[in-house]
């Protein structure tokens, strides 16, 4: 089946890498990223399986980086002098108890909302969370969520190129039958048309 995105195996395996810089907080198309390598692997152009691997590795390591970022640099930076700073004093507390209490579904399924995977490992470092209790957390939203975006590009890249096929097959009988039709008709038009010959 031709390649519907032109994409060399070396730069496509870039794809799933991007996931990495969506989790270290980054906005990137992570989500989009991974399922295009699916679709790509289903075309034969990249390896699913280190299209998923990669995707992991990537989500994994940027949430990582996010985390001790967070943990060094951003709650030195939400108490530091400055306007309303007993208010974001307050403000980190309640989030230090909420990931003390939650912080480990939270870590989990902000993984699976784009607009909160951004922040979610900045937010787990700055309040604090226990950085063991976070990669199991955070390891076991990637497997998962890796899984599932890469298969979901792959199934529906392969289901794509089978109904593009059988839309091909059925297009070109479909045309075969009319085609017989329309010679058939002309045909017996010009049967009808012809003048009867009379005997000498």
């Amino acid at each position: 089946m031709s390649s519907i995105i032109s994409v060399s195996g070396g730069l496509g395996y870039l794809l799933p890498a991007i996931i990495g810089l969506e989790s270290m907080g980054i906005p990137s198309p992570g989500e989009t990223a991974l399922v295009l390598g699916g679709v790509l692997a289903s075309q034969g152009r990249l390896n699913i399986w280190l299209v998923i691997t990669i995707g992991i590795a990537s989500a994994i390591a940027g949430d990582n980086v996010g985390y001790w970022l967070g943990r060094r640099l951003g709650r030195s930076a939400i108490v530091a002098p400055g306007p309303f700073r007993r208010r974001r004093s307050r403000l980190l507390a309640h989030g230090d108890a909420y990931f003390a209490r939650h912080g480990g579904k939270t870590v989990f399924i902000g993984r699976w909302v784009a607009v909160i995977r951004v922040a979610t490992a900045w937010l787990a470092g700055i309040n604090r969370m226990r950085f063991r209790t976070f990669l199991t957390w955070n390891a076991l939203s990637a497997v998962s969520w890796g899984l599932t975006y890469a298969l979901v590009g792959y199934l529906g890249g392969v289901a794509a190129g089978a109904a593009l096929g059988n839309l091909a097959i059925g297009a070109a009988l479909a045309l075969a039958v009319a085609s017989t039709g329309v010679v058939i008709h002309i045909k017996s038009r010009h049967r009808r048309l012809q003048p009867l010959q009379t005997p000498d």
